[in-house]
Order: structure tokens, then C-alpha cells, then sequence
């Protein structure tokens, strides 16, 4: 079986596939001094409650945080005897093109939410994560990637709010009952949360309006739904679409380097 790993900046996501569906899926924090052995304690905790019977064979990893690959190695030499393939590295084959500035470096999961999006609906696509950052990624017609674009993210957006203003309180970002509050938290919340929607419409509308076509827009990540339900900014979302695309780029790796 393969293990899919996807290590973001805040969070990272283990997902176990058996060639036709995921088995498990868990989160745990990113911490970068976290041991091989202790992610495999984790893992086989978890495992040994879901009384899972599994024997996984093959690991893929897409790190936005380099240090962690190490251990994420070691885990797989350690405990699955097997090389990870990890995005990023020249030995892993993507399924897509990467049309950017000569030189430029494009994170791994923006790479990874491309494969996916244009494996699950096609090309001409917006994918919006809303993750430690926000990140457009513009897929064309045939799924390469063409760029994108960089903003904070909302919880980063807040927690800088709180930080920088002793006065302000630190909130959870929801949808406030009116646009004009009534008191501190109110106020925090509907400049977070109506600001987020003028982003994401106006990014994705000049987006469209500079490609010269129309685009489908998909959102991933934790907060998306929040938005989604409010104002209705994207043909639809789609979650775990990060943890989908290594299975896709384990797949074509498997098949080209078969052949």
C-alpha cells in the first residue's frame, strides 16, 4: 500500500491507498525536530486502534518544509524499506508542465493541487487553497501550470491583527451577522471574512479577464467551506485535493519508469 504524505507549513497529512480508495487518513502538527521514530509510533498507534491491516510498501511525500524531509525519509528506510519519492526532486516525473520564470522555485503542493485539479476536472482551472497562505494556482488548458498567486492566510491575517494591536483580541474567523459590527470581535471578523471574498472574487475575476476565457474555480483547504456556503465564489470544492494529486504522481511515476 502507499502512504501519501503532504506536509504544509501548519499541519501535515498522512493517507494510506490501496490502489483504489484511501484506507485512513490523519493530521498531526508540522514540527520539523519530530523523529523518525516518532512518527512511526504515531502512525502505528493509530494503525493498531483502527485495527487497520495494512503492510505499506511505497511512500510519496510534497513538503513545504524542507527540514522535515529528512526524518520522512528516514521513516521510510527505517520502518517500510523503501525510498521515498518526494516532489520537487529530479527522480520525481510529473504529469504536467511547469511554465514559470527560468530559475523560479514552485512549492511542492501547488505543484501537487495542479496534477489533481486537472486530473479531477480537466484544464482551465483557478485552485484556491486556503492554507497557512492563500495560494492561486492557474492550471491551463493542458494542466500545466502557469503560475499563480501569493496572500496571506486568513489565520495568519489574524493572528498579525492581534499581534500588531495590543487592544485587539485574538477571534476565529466565521461569518459575521452583519457587514458593520457592533463590537471589537464583530468588527475583527467581518473585515477578515467580507475582505477574503472581495480577495478571491477580484484575484480570480482579473485572472480570468488576463487569461481571456472563462475559468472553473476550485477551492481546497480547512476554510474553504466557510466561504463557499456564504457567497457562491467556486464551482466546488474539493477535499484532500493535495493527498489526491500524489496519488496521481505516484501512479505516473510507476507507469513511466515501468515502461
Amino acid at each position: 500500500m502507499l502512504l501519501a504524505i503532504d506536509c504544509g507549513n501548519t499541519n501535515t497529512v498522512f493517507s494510506i491507498w490501496d490502489g483504489t480508495r484511501f484506507v485512513a487518513t490523519w493530521r498531526t502538527s508540522t514540527e520539523w525536530q519530530r523523529t523518525a521514530d516518532q512518527y512511526y509510533v504515531w502512525l502505528s498507534t493509530l494503525i493498531s486502534l483502527h485495527k487497520l491491516d495494512v503492510q505499506i510498501s511505497e511512500v510519496i511525500v510534497s513538503s513545504t518544509v524542507p527540514r522535515v524531509v529528512f526524518n520522512l525519509r528516514v521513516l521510510s528506510d527505517r520502518y517500510f524499506n523503501c525510498r521515498p519519492l518526494v516532489v520537487g526532486k529530479p527522480e520525481c516525473l510529473l504529469p504536467i508542465d511547469v511554465r514559470v520564470d527560468q530559475g523560479t522555485a514552485v512549492g511542492p503542493d501547488r505543484l501537487v493541487n495542479t496534477v489533481a485539479g486537472h486530473d479531477l476536472y480537466g484544464g482551465d482551472l483557478i485552485v484556491v487553497d486556503f492554507g497557512t497562505a492563500t495560494t492561486f494556482d492557474v492550471v491551463a488548458e493542458d494542466g500545466a501550470y502557469v503560475g499563480g498567486v501569493i496572500a496571506p492566510g486568513v489565520n495568519l491575517s489574524l493572528e498579525a491583527l492581534h499581534n500588531a494591536a495590543a487592544a485587539l483580541p485574538h477571534v476565529d474567523i466565521s461569518k459575521p451577522q452583519s457587514v458593520v459590527g457592533t463590537n471589537t470581535v464583530a468588527c475583527m471578523q467581518s473585515g477578515v471574512f467580507w475582505g477574503y471574498i472581495g480577495l478571491v472574487r477580484e484575484i480570480c475575476a482579473r485572472i480570468r479577464a488576463e487569461r481571456g476565457r472563462e475559468m472553473k474555480i476550485i477551492s481546497t483547504g480547512g476554510l474553504a467551506p466557510l466561504f463557499q456556503q456564504s457567497e457562491a465564489l467556486f464551482d466546488d470544492f474539493a477535499d484532500n485535493l493535495t493527498i489526491h494529486g500524489l496519488t496521481v504522481i505516484h501512479r505516473y511515476n510507476k507507469e513511466n519508469k515501468s515502461a
